[in-house]
């Protein structure tokens, strides 16, 4: 696998293998990977002829008092594993490289809406910071595919309708949320677990389940949500957000709607986990 911190080198190979009529797929990530990167990056090799990867811990999609320092930065564990699961291409910039002007004078990019709901409203700020350096890693690889986990669901619906309103040439895959046994989504904050806090922490993933059939079984979304809240808190969680929304527009969903998903996020700790379940009823 080719590692390189320059714009530069990313363009110059995959022009080079453009020449020859090859595809590209791309997995950003901020390193510390775990089976569920891994599996994007299998997914990816799958594809397309190339896979290229990008490690970059964003500064721009963290706001104050966030892990942006704490953030664990596992680089040489990451590397093999990347190349392991056939990344042939890492692109390993530095802020000062996708951010030489500071952020303060850095263009942006926002997606109105659907940005300013459930993480958007708890993080003010995050998602204009993802979708700015998505759009900057885009410009860079120029990939014919993407892909991202489904458990960052709001994430995937904001780059989606960034691609599609920019009118980028990218076909964006979500891939299926890679779970531990437990039932607990794979996540580099699930490092910060404690072994009492791990093992409460599938209570999270349970509460959605429970939620879910509550709904296929008739119950209001107000009593399944009052009751999941219940749980959530009983099992040591500070819940931030827990909510039932349309799957595709992430408006409140309605009585009437069919396509749901149910999107989490609470504390535990010093993690804020997120999980959701999209469901048809």
């Amino acid at each position: 696998m080719i590692t390189s911190a320059h714009i530069d080198d990313i363009r110059t190979q995959v022009r080079a293998w453009r020449a020859k009529g090859e595809t590209v797929a791309f997995v950003p990530t901020m390193g510390n990977l775990h089976q569920g990167h891994i599996t994007l990056v299998k997914e990816a090799a799958s594809k397309c002829d190339h896979v290229v990867a990008s490690i970059f811990v964003n500064p721009m999609q963290f706001g104050q008092n966030e892990d942006l320092d704490a953030y664990p930065r596992t680089l040489a564990a990451d590397s093999e594993a990347l190349t392991a699961a056939g990344a042939e291409l890492l692109f390993t910039p530095t802020p000062a490289v996708m951010y030489p002007k500071g952020l303060e004078q850095q263009t942006y990019v926002e997606v109105p809406g659907i940005s300013d709901v459930l993480c958007g409203a708890s993080r003010p700020g995050h998602f204009r910071g993802v979708t700015t350096i998505v759009c900057k890693l885009f410009n860079i690889v120029q990939p014919d595919v993407a892909l991202f986990g489904n458990k960052d669901y709001q994430q995937l619906l904001v780059i989606k309708t960034m691609v599609e309103d920019l009118s980028l040439p990218i076909e964006i895959i979500g891939i299926d949320t890679i779970r531990e046994d437990s039932g607990l989504a794979m996540s580099s904050r699930n490092g910060y677990l404690t072994a009492a806090e791990k093992a409460a922490a599938p209570a999270l993933k349970q509460a959605i389940d429970a939620m879910a059939t509550g709904i296929k079984q008739g119950e209001s979304f107000e009593q399944v949500t009052e009751l999941a809240k219940a749980k959530l808190i009983a099992a040591g969680f500070t819940p931030d957000y827990l909510e039932i929304r349309h799957a595709h527009t992430l408006e409140q969903a309605q009585h009437q709607d069919q396509a749901l998903v149910i999107l989490a996020a609470a504390y535990i700790g010093k993690a804020r986990l997120i999980d959701n379940l999209r469901f048809d009823r």
